[in-house]
């Protein structure tokens, strides 16, 4: 795999605090917009805070299923809640914090140690959490 890669998004604003994301080298748009909590905002649809977190949680995701092919570890299922805090500092808004809940089911109580571990160092091999100054905070589980 090659040390760099670029990822092209373009934003096309619709109306009021609305706009469209899309990528050439993608099959689906999202609709993007100011959230609630913001003057004009808009309830119901992803704002870029939402983004932001799922950004953090999809990444999550996606290193975690690596880790568990390469540390050959079998699972049923996993689900992950996160939630990100917006906090004003200094002046400005920032998400100082991601907090990731990932339920991880095995059907070997043995491998749940094993289990823990690949949940650890994923999060630890996120490149999003990696590159973002939020503090990501895990709290794993896992079920048998």
């Amino acid at each position: 795999m090659a040390d760099q890669h670029t990822y092209q998004v373009k934003l096309n604003w619709i109306e009021d605090r609305k706009g469209i994301l899309q990528s050439d080298v993608l099959n689906s748009k999202i609709e993007v917009v100011t959230p609630p909590e913001f003057p004009k905002g808009i309830p119901g649809l992803w704002s870029p805070e939402h983004l932001f977190v799922a950004a953090v949680n999809s990444c999550f995701m996606t290193t975690f299923l690596a880790v568990a092919e390469n540390s050959k570890l079998e699972f049923t299922n996993l689900e992950c809640n996160a939630t990100g805090n917006l906090d004003r500092l200094d002046g400005k808004y920032q998400i100082t914090e991601v907090t990731l809940h990932p339920i991880l089911t095995i059907s070997d109580e043995a491998m749940k140690d094993k289990a823990l571990r690949v949940i650890e160092m994923s999060e630890k091999a996120c490149l999003i959490s990696n590159s973002i100054n939020s503090k990501v905070i895990l709290q794993a589980e896992v079920r048998i």
